[in-house]
């Protein structure tokens, strides 16, 4: 699983030299955040439906498909990952698998490895990479008359970097694999991008308790202790 994230500030200049993505006039990039939990809203970037143009969208983590009605306080399912498996076929993630594909950019996650009770927080990133993309689904739906956008972040299994931290890993895509995951006109079938990111470009280490409380924020949070 990915249940907590971080991510650098990307500036305009680094987002267009990956993607050729809208930019609001006079709109700052978003500030770095260290320490990104489910149900907060955080910037993904998808194709509008409409214009088919790139933009980059806040939206909430924790998907909540455009067919649920009831308030947001009723949904009781997770649904900040979803299996790259099983994605295509389960109700709640399908149609955004079919036609509503994201990227999430990010800089590093978190992971908790150990007995319960005394848990050991990792972080993980990618070696000389600053920031990168995770494969996500976003959807939209109408609740108590206004429109929520949401994502979800896909899992895979683990390279041999995370097998010893966790039995899950975010999909990682390669800037080469971007416009095939965010192109609606793609054919479904994606098991090569849902391959573990290579072990050899991944890095864990050990960080300190304070990532555990999600009011907790700073770069501190992801240095090695």
């Amino acid at each position: 699983m990915c249940g907590r994230f971080y991510r650098h500030e990307v500036t305009w200049e680094e987002f267009r030299a990956s993607l050729e993505i809208i930019i609001p006039d006079g709109v700052e990039p978003p500030e770095a955040k260290y320490n990104i939990a489910p149900m907060t809203y955080v910037p993904i970037i998808r194709r509008d439906l409409d214009t088919k143009q790139l933009e980059l969208f806040p939206s909430l983590w924790s998907l909540v498909p455009s067919w649920w009605k009831k308030p947001l306080s009723e949904k009781k399912f997770s649904t900040f990952n979803a299996r790259c498996e099983t994605a295509h076929e389960a109700a709640t993630f399908r149609g955004a698998f079919r036609h509503k594909r994201c990227l999430v950019p990010t800089s590093g996650w978190y992971e908790w490895s150990g007995p319960k009770g005394s848990k050991t927080p990792f972080a993980i990133s990618l070696r000389n990479r600053r920031w990168f993309c995770l494969a996500g689904l976003w959807d939209c739906a109408l609740i108590d008359g206004s429109e929520l956008h949401s994502f979800t972040i896909l899992t895979t299994t683990p390279n041999d970097v995370m097998a010893g931290i966790h039995t899950r890993m975010p999909v990682i895509l390669h800037p080469d694999q971007y416009e095939r995951w965010l192109d609606p006109t793609s054919k479904l079938d994606f098991d090569d991008l849902f391959e573990p990111f290579p072990a050899a470009d991944t890095h864990a280490w050990v960080v300190g308790p304070d990532v555990g409380n999600v009011r907790n924020q700073g770069k501190h949070l992801i240095e090695e202790v």
